[in-house]
């Protein structure tokens, strides 16, 4: 891969000027190592989906790509926002953005849960989601230079715990980068499932590879 020497950053990374942006699952000094571990445990329990509209942002072509910079940069703040929004509501784990599209920007997000007691409703849970979404408080000043996002949340779907349509193999390789991905292989533990090397300390099999 050729590196402008501006940007040394490899496999996606952003260049923030002072040091590199790893994508997800990418690590290193110029993101030339892909993650020892890549934890799916999260990925396999109860989600809501939700879309909200943030209106002091506006959308670039490059944000449909999420490989891109811009795609990068708002999933990031949206991320921290909503880590904000959603940080007393119990069982929550964190978001992941899954598309960008315009208007001002909409944002189609799944929310991560812990698996909830058994006699709690999915679906009573997305709606309490969507309230505290939007009674969430906004920047006093909704322009685009304002220190925060301005959004609305718009639905809320209740979609429960990951189907499994692939195998643990498959998943691990569908999480990690293409060029990296083989190298993985699932480990199951009594708390959920690990994508794991070779280089992963604590696994069977292991080595230490820092002695090359």
């Amino acid at each position: 891969t050729l590196v402008s020497p501006t940007d040394p950053c490899l496999n996606g990374g952003l260049w923030t000027g002072t040091a590199c942006l790893c994508p997800l699952n990418m690590a290193g000094p110029r993101c030339e190592f892909g993650a020892t571990t890549i934890n799916l445990t999260a990925e396999l329990g109860p989600s809501v989906t939700m879309v909200a509209r943030v209106t002091n942002r506006e959308f670039s072509e490059d944000m449909a790509d999420a490989s891109s910079p811009g795609h990068r940069r708002f999933a990031e703040e949206f991320g921290r926002t909503m880590d904000g929004v959603y940080r007393n509501v119990a069982g929550y784990r964190g978001i992941n953005v899954l598309s960008l599209s315009r208007g001002s920007v909409v944002v189609n997000y799944r929310i991560r849960l812990h698996p909830l007691p058994g006699n709690a409703s999915l679906e009573r849970r997305a709606l309490e989601l969507l309230a505290v979404a939007n009674a969430a408080s906004r920047p006093h000043n909704c322009g685009p230079s304002a220190d925060g996002l301005c959004f609305t949340a718009t639905s809320a779907r209740a979609t429960g715990a990951t189907a499994l349509a692939l195998n643990d193999t498959e998943l691990c390789r569908r999480h990690a980068r293409a060029n990296f991905s083989r190298f993985y292989f699932p480990y199951r533990t009594a708390h959920g499932l690990l994508c794991v090397t070779n280089c992963t300390l604590n696994v069977p099999g292991s080595f230490d590879c820092r002695r090359g």
